[in-house]
């Protein structure tokens, strides 16, 4: 920090500004750290609180080094652990037998390879640990452009004597964006920790390849209400997880493919600058009620481009394959499986419904996740199944380049005529059809078959 004598002059905007902002946060500049938390919809007990100043601070003196996202595992960690129970002895042997057999029910209906270690059992606060490297992957581009874009509206809308200020601090305001966005990000994932059930059980590839697991406190509380023996529950969940895990490694560009994709679409987001600005005209540090609602519906994300939306229907369609790959292949493995056809589509409801956790992630980050077209998707794989079996369906998963296109989900049959070669059979026909007919329109005969010296075959 630059050195200054008692009356202030030598302070840098940035010092400046780091100043007025610990009085703003000290109560005394109209807002308390409480209805700071309460804006970015955080919790606003004090050992929360003591977290967010001190959070803040550092990002305030680590200005210019980028978003610190070990504030959002620290958050996630903290919100998944609050109804965490631990895993006992019998549980871990009730779901090692549960991953026995589905690996053996599964290695009848995939023809892709099994994994090379077992699925693994994690705690929600362990879920958070294993998948936050991907959740921070996809939501940087967004929390830089939301940062970027209060620090423009912030220079904008202050009076003139402290724009030189704020402009010499953009750095800190940025840093200070960042780990509000930061903290919010922890707080929706540990909030999905408790709802999910597994590894995959959100669609995109949140564990590394090859990596299985299951959270047996979810998958519990997941069966409770459905009246079905907890062995079959658990062994239907386990094959779900083991077929999602083996398909992302027998297909290893896939991981690659799709986080990329989400990254590129959330690269694209912007943030509405007129509306950020209506707010902060009308910003009044003592309700912020209003902030707080744009936040949680995300009235400051703008709305998709054209190209955003092509972008959007190109992800949607891809995990739809993949989701309606695993659902195909799970009802093939667990036809022994009383229960399966009802835990099946009580899957389908959840997935079709969303919990609040998902919904705050769509706010956040400006993307649902949820396949829309899985119907179609999983109608396409048991029609390519049937069709051509087991093998030259997994197949296709070899290179991005043979998966179905959208146009395959509206129209299997046309897939199923390319894959059996049958297309081409009908397409040699018309062919002959359409040489004959020009031939008559020219006022010429058209020969009859071995006439021209061919066999008529």
């Amino acid at each position: 920090m630059a050195d200054r004598d008692d009356t202030g002059e030598g302070a840098s905007p940035e010092d400046e500004f780091r100043d007025m902002f610990r009085e703003f946060l000290s109560g005394s500049g109209g807002m308390d750290a409480a209805n700071l938390a309460k804006a970015a919809g955080l919790p606003n007990d004090p050992a929360a609180l003591q977290a967010i100043f001190s959070q803040l601070q550092h990002a305030m003196a680590n200005a210019g080094d980028g978003i610190d996202w070990s504030i959002a595992l620290k958050q996630g960690e903290q919100r998944a652990s609050v109804e965490q129970r631990q895993l006992d002895d019998a549980e871990r042997a009730r779901f090692d037998q549960a991953f026995q057999v589905a690996s053996l029910w599964l290695d009848e209906a995939v023809d892709v390879s099994s994994l090379p270690q077992g699925p693994e059992l994690l705690t929600r606060r362990a879920w958070v640990a294993a998948t936050m490297p991907v959740w921070t992957q996809v939501a940087e581009p967004v929390a830089l452009s939301i940062a970027d874009s209060l620090t423009k509206v912030m220079s904008e809308q202050a009076p003139e004597e402290m724009r030189s200020m704020i402009q010499g601090a953009t750095g800190m305001l940025r840093g200070i964006g960042g780990t509000l966005f930061a903290m919010q990000l922890g707080q929706v994932v540990g909030q999905l920790a408790t709802e999910v059930v597994s590894g995959g059980d959100i669609g995109i590839p949140l564990m590394e390849d090859g990596r299985a697991s299951i959270l047996p406190q979810n998958v519990a509380e997941f069966g409770a209400d459905l009246e079905i023996a907890s062995d079959q529950i658990e062994l239907y969940l386990a094959v779900r997880e083991i077929a999602h895990a083996r398909l992302f490694r027998h297909a290893r560009w896939l991981r690659l493919h799709l986080v990329t994709a989400i990254t590129t679409y959330a690269r694209g987001i912007g943030i509405d600058i007129e509306k950020l600005e209506e707010l902060a005209e009308g910003f009044d540090p003592s309700n912020t009620d209003a902030l707080r609602s744009a936040v949680e519906n995300g009235a400051l994300i703008k709305p998709r481009s054209d190209s955003q939306q092509a972008a959007l229907d190109r992800l949607e369609t891809m995990l739809a394959l993949v989701e309606g790959w695993v659902d195909v292949v799970t009802a093939d493995a667990t036809t022994r499986l009383p229960g399966a056809d009802r835990i099946a589509e009580t899957i389908r409801r959840r997935r079709a419904s969303g919990g609040p956790a998902e919904s705050a992630l769509a706010t956040l980050v400006g993307l649902e996740l949820r396949p829309r077209r899985l119907r179609e998707a999983a109608a396409m794989w048991r029609a390519v199944t049937d069709a051509v079996g087991v093998a030259q369906r997994d197949a296709l998963w070899a290179h991005p380049d043979l998966l179905p296109l959208a146009a395959d989900l509206d129209d299997p049959a046309g897939l199923v005529a390319r894959l059996t070669g049958t297309d081409a059979e009908v397409n040699s026909a018309d062919d002959e059809f359409d040489q004959a007919l020009e031939q008559l329109l020219r006022g010429e005969t058209p020969a009859a078959p071995g006439e021209d010296g061919e066999d008529p075959a």
